[in-house]
């Protein structure tokens, strides 16, 4: 992949870009910014957006104001509950406060679904991997990439500003991959995945039960799943 530095214009005038997320930041030929995983080893365990924000005010609440949750943040959530007119994009420096309590993020999963027009799904793949690059390396905070691509045409930049040889998170909530049509997708970019980023470790928010994960692991790929908010509702109660 050709990276390039990139070079913000003085005097521009920022409505909706987040140019600042993207200072220093290398882009892709399709100019997508390099987000790299920051973190070093896997998270403890992950909860969503809308969790932590419930742990905040309630810690906020308590007077507990210097609080450390050990918790990643990841934001597989309806988009409106993220990414609003008060959501972490146009208002960053609300999220940064909540974020900031907890060990790291999954990079924000901006939605790209197959239906989506393509400046529609390379805008929100950009908006991923702008956010990832800002909290990670100019906030200097812990991130772990994530990876999503839809049909084959995304494949030629849904990979884009990606880390190779790295730890990577990828989901099987959404697009319901065990129905055999989402399912052959779901794989197919796995695959695809595999072969343009070697990752040692795939992070599997969601079931990781599907074949091909085993497929993985005997390729030695570490995987490790975690828990999607629903199944841990589930076994709450049951």
């Amino acid at each position: 992949m050709k990276l390039q530095f990139n070079s913000i214009r003085k005097g521009i005038k920022d409505v909706g870009w987040n140019a600042f997320m993207v200072k220093g930041a290398r882009f892709s030929e399709n100019d997508i910014p390099f987000c790299p995983t920051t973190a070093l080893t896997p998270p403890k365990s992950i909860i969503t957006y809308d969790e932590a924000k419930r742990i905040y005010r309630e810690e906020i609440k308590r007077k507990n104001k210097d609080f450390h949750n050990e918790s990643y943040v990841c934001f597989f959530e309806d988009d409106q509950d993220f990414d609003n007119t008060n959501g972490i994009w146009f208002r960053s420096d609300l999220a940064q406060k909540v974020l900031g309590h907890f060990e790291g993020i999954i990079c924000p999963d901006f939605s790209t679904y197959q239906d989506f027009p393509k400046p529609l799904k390379q805008w929100n793949y950009y908006r991923m991997n702008a956010f990832g690059h800002w909290y990670g390396i100019i906030l200097k905070r812990h991130v772990v990439c994530l990876v999503r691509w839809g049909t084959d045409e995304t494949f030629s930049y849904c990979f884009d500003g990606k880390p190779k040889n790295s730890m990577l998170l990828v989901t099987t909530v959404g697009g319901n991959p065990r129905k055999c049509c989402n399912r052959i997708r779901f794989e197919k970019g796995l695959r695809e995945m595999v072969k343009r980023l070697t990752p040692h470790t795939i992070l599997v928010y969601g079931s990781a039960s599907l074949p091909i994960f085993d497929e993985l692991r005997k390729q030695g790929i570490n995987i490790i799943a975690y828990p999607s908010r629903m199944n841990r509702v589930y076994s709450e109660v049951g």
